[in-house]
């Protein structure tokens, strides 16, 4: 009778310590997981800053190798809009909502951040280090706040949402599933 006693703590004993390991492993996937994800969305933003710090490299541009430097920037932004691809496509795989804050954020920064380096081309290249502050009047990118505080209320709702723990996920699918039901008019 004894030895089934500590038989049968044993097999408790291995239960819990599974279950905890269990649980350890899928709160450090969850981790990883989110890390992935904001590193991610991270670069997609620094594609997009890279992009819009264009129009002052341009206006910045060295005078004395015209086509060297039109070379040099046309391939620097090639590089960029490449990146800006991938990232479209990686943001709206991840998350619709997400994706779609993102294009928008880029749609933007393409016409008004495009707009001002197209200027800055027309413009001379600078000559002396006073032409180095370029201020609003030159370029104005101010227009780009509103599609950013977009992008980044979008990435934090998605990376709150892929790392909340399974019970309220759970909970958020099934409000969300009674809106949706509702909207359409369905008894819930």
């Amino acid at each position: 009778m004894a030895s089934s006693a500590v038989l049968s703590g044993a097999v408790v004993a291995a239960a819990v310590t599974a279950v905890i390991n269990s649980v350890l492993a899928r709160r450090s996937t969850r981790i990883e997981e989110r890390s992935r994800v904001r590193n991610t969305l991270a670069e997609a933003y620094q594609a997009y800053a890279d992009y819009r710090e264009f129009p002052y490299a341009i206006r910045r541009r060295r005078t004395d190798q015209k086509e060297a430097e039109r070379i040099r920037l046309s391939e620097e932004l090639r590089k960029v809009q490449s990146r800006i691809s991938y990232y479209q496509a990686w943001t709206q795989a991840e998350s619709p909502e997400t994706g779609a804050a993102y294009s928008e954020l880029i749609t933007a920064v393409r016409r008004i951040a495009g707009g001002a380096m197209h200027e800055a081309w027309k413009a001379p290249g600078l000559e002396n280090d006073e032409g180095m502050n370029i201020g609003p009047d030159r370029v104005n990118l101010t227009d780009l706040r509103p599609a950013e505080e977009k992008f980044i209320a979008a990435v934090e709702k998605h990376v709150v949402a892929i790392t909340s723990p399974w019970w309220k996920r759970t909970i958020t699918l099934i409000q969300s599933s009674a809106l949706a039901l509702r909207k359409r008019g369905t008894k819930v």
